[in-house]
């Protein structure tokens, strides 16, 4: 298959940084509209980067017929409707975690794009990143045999400024906090490292109570979304596992996975505190010996590095994505999986509204709605 995918990018923040580039990058993807709510805006963007057609519904980007698909990265709270859109359009679907506001609704959006024949792919990016690669072949190959204790702390310093802005992301209802932005992620990354998760205990926290709002004259508005999130996991075949992701630590560690199991210890991290995909390493151990650096295979690496490490890994998202609908079914990191990450998500809020463990429906029967 050789032909070209028109393609249209709702989202002019991370999708103009990141999504931009890697379609313009990508040899079967074409941009041929850009969304923003402020058409002016969005015909400037247009014409800065040779873009025909500039929008401001959704209505107009799926009634364009030379658009075949879409790419969705607006806040959290804007997904669902937007998204509900373009699957009934029949125009394909890339969308930025997460997935929508509740599990509910993100499997409704599986349910509509089955239906409708929509290849439906989303940005869990760290899937596609080399080393993790590297560590997901490791762990498939029993480096660290039975799994004893998986540690996971995703810690950084992007919202530890108490001046940094009100938007959204200090507001729950509209997806805000480091649940939405890292936990989706986690929980995506937990079931395809090691496996589907039995039960969890979680506590939220909002460590900076409020912000200044700069279109209301730097006013302190209230912050409710979470800025820390903590949770003990218990996954189906028993291994504990430890998650600690905060976006107010000065000098967090960054983003580090621990695997010890009977044989061995895997770890996985990166001190970036720049960039969230360029810097991770992988070090083992076996049997008590010194922990050592495990080189990443030449064939995983990236073919291409980017100044903005985000873009690489997006690309081989497309790339994914292109070849589903070359294919005409889902791709791996789907919607399916994208009702997963919100599943555990709803429980973390479930969890720490409750104050107790909350066990994980079976999967297959929560998505079919049994």
């Amino acid at each position: 298959m050789t032909n070209t995918i028109g393609v249209a990018i709702v989202g002019t923040g991370f999708g103009q940084k990141v999504h931009l580039p890697a379609f313009q990058e990508h040899p079967r993807t074409q941009v041929l509209a850009i969304y923003n709510r402020n058409l002016e805006k969005a015909k400037t963007i247009a014409a800065t980067n040779n873009i025909p057609h500039a929008c401001d519904s959704i209505e107009a980007i799926v009634n364009l017929p030379e658009v075949n698909a879409v790419s969705i990265s607006t806040p959290p709270f804007l997904h669902y409707e937007m998204a509900k859109k373009v699957i009934e359009a029949g125009k394909h679907l890339l969308l930025e975690k997460p997935t929508t506001l509740t599990a509910n609704e993100a499997r409704e959006l599986y349910k509509r794009a089955k239906a409708k024949g929509v290849i439906a792919a989303m940005d869990f990016e760290f899937r596609f990143v080399p080393q993790w690669l590297h560590f997901a072949e490791l762990l498939s190959q029993g480096y660290v045999g039975k799994k004893r204790l998986i540690k996971i702390d995703w810690m950084v310093s992007s919202r530890a400024d108490e001046s940094r802005s009100w938007n959204w992301y200090a507001q729950k209802e509209k997806g805000g906090g480091v649940l939405g932005a890292t936990g989706s992620h986690a929980f995506d990354y937990i079931r395809w490292l090691f496996g589907p998760v039995g039960r969890l205990c979680a506590l939220l926290s909002t460590a900076i109570p409020a912000r200044p709002d700069p279109n209301e004259g730097g006013k302190l508005k209230p912050v409710d979304a979470d800025d820390t999130c903590t949770l003990m996991v218990e996954l189906a075949d028993g291994t504990p596992c430890q998650v600690c992701l905060s976006s107010v630590t000065y000098q967090g560690r960054g983003h580090w996975i621990e695997v010890y199991g009977d044989k061995g210890t895997l770890v996985l991290g990166s001190d970036n505190q720049q960039d969230y995909v360029h810097g991770f390493r992988v070090w083992g151990s076996q049997k008590g010996q010194a922990l050592a650096e495990i080189k990443t295979p030449e064939n995983l690496e990236f073919p291409c590095v980017f100044p903005d490490g985000r873009i690489a890994p997006i690309i081989r998202v497309i790339e994914q994505w292109v070849n589903a609908i070359d294919e005409g079914k889902q791709p791996v990191s789907g919607l399916y999986e994208g009702v997963y990450s919100q599943l555990l998500m709803d429980l973390t809020q479930e969890s720490h509204a409750t104050g107790t463990w909350v066990k994980v429906p079976d999967f297959e029967d929560f998505i079919k709605g049994r």
